[in-house]
């Protein structure tokens, strides 16, 4: 029975703290599926630091006090925030609020494993140290991730990219956040309560600056894009200033070039419009089924940039939907 209580109590508390984060989303987003295999991608994250700090400690290099406080730090945030990298470049996340809960969620992964060879290899040790591992080090590691991903993804929102140096904020603060939780400066317990009271107010934050965000965006970008549809399926486009643009085209590229690019324009903001109508079925409760045309409209516009080419994408590529949302609406819609 103690082995069973001390087994909750070390993994239970990271994975509630997931499951309240996803249920506070009001957009939910994002698909049970992706969760989990995020989890497991921590939970892979965590064997490979294992081998990592082996190889290292074996050298002898460093007494394991220094190395645990200082190094250790480093290499598992270092090895979690490659998820998180990968998850913002892959077009994966496309909101504040999903990139606390796909961080969480390495977090979480990463945790489990840590904390199944602690049960395994500390025998005899009291409740309150499990207490501890689990409501402290587990939602930690939970944390810095989450924090990680949270600050790249705004950065990445205000600069309008995805390079490296978005992710380095972030990445310090993970590690800052890391190294103080490993020094035991304040007594276990009282470390666990300030991480327990300061992550749920971070979180709340993030989630309702993402919200607001994201409204602002669906109000403005759905009134932007109607309006642009409406004059190219009326064919007045060309007292716009796309019609101004493409006009300027006219004499590098032939007129069917042209034309196919005024249709994969049509393409984009329709696909755009449906993945914004998709969010706002999906913050009024409600999921939409699978729709067979948006594959097909995928297929036309692989077809589309066949045949307008490289270079024709390169000049039509400042009025199609290119920032980092847009990019995330259609990785949605194909996803979906």
């Amino acid at each position: 029975m103690r082995a069973i209580v001390n087994i909750v109590v070390s993994l239970g508390p990271v994975f509630a703290f997931l499951i309240v984060l996803m249920f506070l989303d009001t957009f939910k987003l994002l698909k049970f599926r992706a969760v989990l295999l995020t989890i497991l991608a921590g939970c892979a994250v965590a064997l490979v630091c294992y081998f990592i700090n082996r190889t290292l400690l074996d050298r002898d290099w460093l007494e394991i006090a220094i190395y645990s406080r200082y190094v250790a730090p480093v290499v598992e945030e270092a090895a979690k925030a490659v998820c998180v990298v990968f998850f913002i470049r892959t077009k994966r996340v496309g909101f504040i609020v999903d990139a606390a809960i796909l961080g969480f969620a390495v977090g979480a992964g990463f945790s489990f494993v840590e904390n199944i060879y602690y049960l395994g290899s500390v025998e005899g040790a009291s409740l309150g140290v499990w207490i501890i591992r689990g409501f402290g080090t587990a939602v930690m590691h939970g944390g810095t991730t989450s924090i990680l991903a949270v600050v790249s993804k705004t950065l990445s929102e205000r600069y309008g990219t995805e390079r490296l140096h978005v992710f380095l904020p972030g990445f310090a603060v993970a590690i800052g956040i890391h190294i103080f939780f490993n020094q035991f400066l304040l007594p276990p317990m009282i470390n666990t309560v300030v991480q327990l009271v300061g992550l749920p107010l971070l979180m709340a934050l993030a989630f309702k600056r993402s919200e607001d965000s994201l409204r602002d965006w669906l109000d403005v970008g759905l009134d932007t894009d109607v309006s642009l549809l409406e004059y190219i399926t009326s064919g007045r486009v060309s007292g716009t200033r796309v019609g101004e643009y493409l006009l300027t085209l006219k004499g590098r590229f032939p007129g069917e070039v042209l034309a196919d690019m005024l249709c994969m324009l049509r393409i984009h903001l329709e696909l755009a419009i449906r993945a914004k109508g998709i969010l706002m079925m999906c913050e009024a409760g409600f999921r939409p089924p699978p729709d067979p045309e948006i594959t097909a409209s995928f297929e036309e516009l692989k077809y589309l940039e066949k045949s307008i080419g490289k270079t024709g994408m390169l000049a039509i590529a400042p009025i199609l939907h290119n920032s980092n949302r847009d990019l995330w609406q259609i990785h949605m819609l194909k996803s979906s």
